[in-house]
């Protein structure tokens, strides 16, 4: 009877250790590169909505590569993101649902801070403008068309090393209720997870990483953390991404999240009014 007992835990023991370790501190390096096709205009500058506002359209995430370093400790999350454009640094409070960004461009550091309530309204503004403007959609993952994706994972036998990690590929498919799809390679470790961080670098490394609460792009279904993957985005730009150095064995210090009492931080809604009435910032990438 304790034979029989003995074989019938074994595949429930075999489950469990197969299953990612859920890390709670770590410290990410990544590199994202980003490359347009020929003639791709950029869609920057000012321009008049329906509505009579003033809108200035700053776009993030170009051509070119941007370094992210993120640290995890907990609940906190800061990413560390340079690139031509200048420099960010993003702080996330998932305790609070706050997130705090700090850009520094010509030598001056300013920021603004935004409660997750704060960025639904101003992704509400902006996929409303996007429709007013042929539909275009600066999503995570592209495909051009604002509907939600719902994703698949096709996981491969190939194996390479990442940083000095051992991962596996699969392929993460993204369908849209209009017919329309779109494939990300992936390279992941199996062995762990990061918590409250799916993935680091991306399309919006530009910009630190800005909207972190942003929708599902199918890396978070990943059984494991995402070290490199390749997709399409809007207009047919092709962005890579790959994890340079990963440690997860060292405790991440609590100075990394404190902010400098000299960087003066405003409120998100005060950023986007600050050149007067009616006027209205959108980051596209």
């Amino acid at each position: 009877m304790k034979k029989i007992f003995t074989l019938l835990l074994l595949p429930a023991t075999l489950a469990v250790y197969a299953q990612p370790r859920l890390l709670t501190q770590a410290m990410v390096t990544t590199k994202t590169t980003i490359v347009s096709p020929e003639a791709d205009e950029a869609p920057a500058g000012n321009f008049t909505s329906e509505s009579g506002e003033q809108v200035r359209v700053m776009r993030f995430g170009g051509d070119g590569e941007t370094k992210t370093t993120t640290w995890l400790k907990n609940d906190l999350v800061k990413t560390f993101s340079e690139s031509e454009m200048g420099r960010t640094t993003v702080i996330r409070d998932n305790s609070k649902k706050l997130t705090t960004t700090i850009m520094e461009m010509m030598g001056r550091k300013s920021g603004f801070y935004a409660t997750d309530e704060d960025q639904e309204i101003m992704r509400k503004r902006m996929d409303s403008m996007m429709q007013g403007r042929g539909g275009q959609n600066a999503n995570f993952g592209g495909g051009g068309s604002n509907s939600p994706a719902v994703y698949s994972i096709v996981y491969a036998d190939d194996t390479k090393k990442i940083a000095g990690y051992a991962c596996k590929k699969a392929l993460v498919i993204g369908k849209r209720s209009n017919g329309t799809s779109d494939t990300t390679t992936v390279w992941y470790c199996p062995d762990f997870k990061l918590q409250h961080l799916p993935s680091t670098g991306g399309a919006a490394a530009g910009f630190g990483g800005f909207n972190m609460t942003a929708g599902k792009n199918g890396l978070e279904e990943l059984n494991g953390f995402p070290m490199e993957y390749e997709r399409t985005m809007n207009r047919g730009r092709k962005m890579t991404v790959q994890v340079t150095k990963l440690v997860i064995d060292k405790d991440v210090a609590d100075k990394e999240f404190e902010i400098a009492k000299y960087i003066e931080i405003k409120a998100m809604k005060d950023m986007q009014n600050s050149s007067g009435p009616g006027f209205q910032m959108r980051i596209t990438q």
